[in-house]
């Protein structure tokens, strides 16, 4: 519906131009005390400017007229039809035009009963704008930046399908789509998943509280993981919890990480944490300095012997590993060990393929850590992060208060050892050594 605005020497050229018997009952219309306001508003209908009442009313005489029946077969005479698409606002296909505009004058553009939003919410709850966040769109009042006003091509009478109604502001967003690897779900399904287009209670218009509680709607496994875990990763004890380690759009790492999965641990685990359960080192420096690395570290993945969402085990260990120098043998405390070797390492007393710790064919592991009370766990003699010596062996190992130095010394056919305050041991796969 195309709106006029006159200025008033205007008006009085229709009012001359248009003298007529209808220009009589309109100046009985607008002269009386009933219409006497009619054709004075900011903007005004073409035929209320120039008088022409009995285009729209027709008169049955003694000032009485029949009852518009259909309003919309009465707009489309003058105005082109807006129905024409395959989806249609509800007043438009019913014909109830007069619903959202004023069939004579208004204070507001296109003959609107109201400006922006407050016009739609003459229909629509208001609640869905009251959210402490509003989409800025929303904010401004304009509705009609993401839907059609009369009909349309899709559902809710949007100008596009799904996400690409988001990207025609959030270009950003688009772009990054195309350039990244990985696609959280719910992002390329649809970003209502997440967001309430029109307003919420939580920052980012999201539909619960963006850095944990969202992410379990969808996550119910993480949620009973990270909840019932017995050792908590302090990562998730932050304000940003899960979003410390992953974007909730995408990425060019796995599991939508925030960046590479060391790279990610080292960015915390740069220095030194002091706990309650003993001092986690510094292993950015730590690794630095200490060349010969740990399969999994090697592979830039901490994660395979650490759960970075919690556990039952100490460290976050995925599986048992003893935490003492000295454990009887129980294959069940070496889970996380035997995840990658072989469990008959520690089980077979002589082998000739199995390992290079041996001496002739006795197995040495065996030798030292399948024993009843004093057990050796791989933890006396091996590094599991990183060492300077080969086959991950410490320079010294924490024995109780001490750090008992293990003197190791590799050779071509075996090696030797000199820990703390005992004899040199020495081992040789070809030729075995004679020991006490």
């Amino acid at each position: 519906m195309t709106p006029f605005r006159f200025t008033v020497p205007l008006r009085l050229f229709f009012c001359l131009f248009f003298f007529t018997g209808s220009q009589a009952l309109a100046d009985s219309c607008t002269t009386s005390q009933c219409h006497d306001n009619m054709g004075k508003g900011e903007f005004v209908h073409g035929p209320a400017a120039v008088g022409d009442c009995t285009f729209c009313h027709i008169e049955k005489g003694d000032h009485s007229f029949e009852p518009i029946k259909d309003v919309g077969a009465l707009c489309v005479q003058c105005h082109e039809k807006v129905d024409i698409r395959s989806v249609g606002h509800a007043p438009v296909r019913e014909g109830l035009c007069s619903d959202c505009h004023d069939p004579h004058q208004s204070s507001y553009l296109y003959l609107l009963k109201a400006a922006g939003a407050d016009l739609c919410m003459l229909c629509h709850d208001d609640a869905i704008t009251n959210g402490k966040f509003v989409h800025s769109a929303v904010a401004d009042g304009g509705c009609g930046t993401c839907h059609n006003v009369h009909s349309g091509d899709f559902p809710k009478l949007l100008p596009a399908v799904g996400n690409q109604v988001c990207f025609e502001c959030h270009f950003d967003k688009a772009e990054e789509i195309n350039d990244d690897k990985v696609i959280h779900p719910p992002v390329a399904d649809a970003c209502v998943n997440c967001h309430d287009p029109h307003s919420s209670n939580y920052m980012n218009i999201l539909s619960r509280e963006g850095n944990e509680e969202l992410c379990f709607q969808c996550h119910d496994d993480k949620n009973e993981e990270i909840t019932t875990s017995l050792v908590k990763h302090g990562g998730l004890t932050t304000e940003t919890r899960c979003l410390a380690c992953h974007d909730p759009h995408l990425s060019d790492q796995s599991r939508l990480l925030v960046m590479g999965p060391a790279e990610l641990c080292l960015s915390c685990h740069d220095r030194e944490y002091v706990k309650p359960s003993g001092t986690v080192a510094d292993m950015k420096t730590y690794l630095a300095e200490r060349p010969e690395l740990h399969g999994p570290i090697a592979d830039n993945d901490c994660s395979s012997c650490h759960n970075p969402h919690g556990s039952s085990n100490f460290r976050i260990l995925r599986e048992p590993f003893p935490e003492r120098f000295y454990a009887g043998y129980n294959p069940d405390n070496y889970s996380l060990c035997f995840m990658c070797h072989e469990e008959n390492l520690a089980e077979e007393p002589s082998t000739l393929t199995m390992t290079g710790f041996r001496n002739g064919d006795q197995n040495l592991h065996y030798i030292h850590v399948n024993k009843t009370v004093k057990g050796r766990t791989c933890r006396a003699c091996h590094d599991a992060h990183a060492s300077r010596n080969p086959r991950h062996i410490r320079d010294a190992v924490p024995f109780n208060a001490w750090k008992l130095p293990i003197g190791f010394t590799k050779t071509s056919t075996g090696g030797k050892c000199l820990p703390g305050c005992h004899q040199l041991f020495e081992y040789d796969r070809k030729k075995p050594a004679k020991n006490r």
